[in-house]
């Protein structure tokens, strides 16, 4: 298949991007889209051109590093998928694809594709964490935990942090991302010792690092690639409330 490219290149946070066109032909159906990219970066290496930087470890899909937009969506055109997950097959022959980095205040360019999300890791340094007794593994079983629980403890568990939601929220909200982090220790017994401290702290330092708020809209849900569901979001807002009343008795 033969597809045009349309890739944000930009040297560096301080300097003006533009759309950079590239051609390629004979790309196989079933490629992953960052293997195309990486044929696009050989034939760049060959004609002595910078290579078009962007994100990516895995290549699994549990990760969460390759932040692209792909024609205006986060991650591109499948439901539910990272971008290392999406195949050329996705896409027509002939196909204009227009590449962008995520964008939002919190995520600053680095190069081209490439943006700083370590904004959402100092959200997890303020709170996401659990006081433990060092030593030997307690026992499975020492620490009863109803199934049903365990398992809604899992899927908050399931976000991978790659800021899929703040790249789609129109306000740049990390409401999702910073709602799973909070429910999935807040639902389990372990998560207690800091159950109050955690919310108000975590909140505090997303709003520290510039991200917007959370209007409800539901966009981030529908794009994100673990399905984490907008009722974290109500579990987080009660969390938070709960904590402000134990502080001020």
């Amino acid at each position: 298949m033969n597809i045009t490219l349309k890739i944000w290149r930009q040297e560096g946070a301080q300097d003006k991007g533009k759309l950079v066109t590239y051609k390629l032909s004979d790309i196989s159906e079933d490629m992953s889209f960052l293997e195309m990219l990486d044929v696009l970066n050989e034939q760049l290496a060959v004609k002595g051109e910078r290579a078009v930087e962007f994100d990516h470890d895995c290549r699994e899909g549990i990760c969460g590093q390759c932040s692209l937009v792909i024609n205006g969506k986060a991650h591109g055109p499948e439901e539910h998928f990272t971008t290392c997950q999406t195949h050329m097959r996705s896409f027509d022959d002939g196909d204009i694809l227009t590449i962008e980095p995520f964008r939002a205040n919190s995520f600053p360019v680095i190069r081209d594709l490439k943006v700083d999300r370590t904004s959402m890791d100092r959200i997890i340094q303020a709170g996401g964490y659990i006081s433990s007794f060092t030593g030997m593994a307690p026992e499975a079983n020492s620490i009863p935990i109803h199934h049903d629980m365990a398992e809604s403890a899992f899927d908050s568990a399931a976000c991978i942090g790659c800021g899929a939601c703040i790249a789609t929220c129109k306000n740049s909200s990390g409401a999702l991302f910073l709602s799973a982090k909070v429910a999935h220790l807040a639902k389990l017994p372990q998560g207690k010792v800091e159950r109050a401290e955690r919310v108000v702290f975590m909140v505090n330092a997303h709003d520290d690092e510039g991200f917007g708020s959370c209007t409800n809209t539901g966009a981030c849900a529908v794009i994100c690639p673990q399905e984490v569901q907008l009722l974290d979001i109500a579990r987080m807002n009660y969390e938070f409330n709960r904590s402000l009343c134990t502080v001020e008795k």
